[in-house]
């Protein structure tokens, strides 16, 4: 019996694939740390006293990671534009979200989303539109540019399947609207259905972080045993 040749090349390719496998356990646990963060941020947001819905001057620093369901109130009166139904899927079933412009008593505007409307009852009559001076309050969430997955707005056509402020801001003839709307609070018992914001976070980063450190461990083990000191040649 000769020892064999240890193959470099094998060794080479196990210490890559070891290293990505532990690269990526590592990446998994800063999401975990990332994620844990914002869950707490979120729900310490959720019960706290709302703040004044953050005007022009601090529309660039609003991002998800420091704004996105903080609750936030503005104070102003629903803009004459006609309201924009975003197709939505909710706990009450199919319909829309009424998505209406606001006006803010120092001028600046933003959409509010005013709540859900079944299928059936779409109509402005269904949906009415508080007058006078008004006092919003709710969730403030990020423009949802583009479309939702397979579907993308078709402004021209008023189809909306996402929540995209300047694209609708811009199909009502609107100028330089807030780069965010707010999911308005439930108020009353008739249409639309305010309150209806899912707020969740699923947190399984762990568990992908051990699955990736487990493949690494047994690429580890089985580079081991392939390349070995005593491994011989028959």
């Amino acid at each position: 019996m000769t020892r064999a040749r240890r193959p470099w090349w094998l060794i080479g390719l196990g210490v890559l694939a070891v290293s990505l496998l532990v690269g990526l356990g590592v990446w998994q646990l800063q999401r975990l740390q990332w994620k844990t963060a914002l869950i707490e941020r979120v729900e310490a947001g959720l019960v706290a006293p709302p703040s004044a819905a953050p005007g022009p001057d601090l529309w660039t620093g609003v991002t998800f990671d420091t704004a996105e369901y903080r609750r936030v109130e503005v104070r102003g009166q629903y803009l004459p534009s006609d309201d924009t139904l975003v197709k939505a899927v909710t706990s009450r079933g199919s319909g829309f979200w009424v998505m209406s412009p606001f006006e803010a008593d120092d001028g600046w505007r933003l959409f509010v989303n005013r709540g859900f409307v079944p299928d059936d009852q779409t109509s402005a009559a269904d949906r009415p539109k508080p007058e006078g001076e008004q006092t919003v309050t709710g969730l403030l969430r990020l423009t949802q540019p583009g479309g939702a997955f397979l579907r993308d707005n078709d402004p021209t056509a008023s189809r909306w399947f996402s929540r995209d402020t300047v694209a609708m801001a811009e199909a009502i003839g609107l100028r330089e609207v807030a780069p965010y709307f707010i999911d308005a609070d439930a108020s009353g018992d008739g249409l639309p259905i305010g309150g209806l914001t899912v707020v969740s976070f699923p947190n399984k980063h762990f568990g992908y972080a051990m699955t990736w450190f487990g493949l690494a461990a047994v690429f580890a083990y089985l580079l081991y045993r392939a390349t070995r000191p005593d491994a011989v040649e028959r």
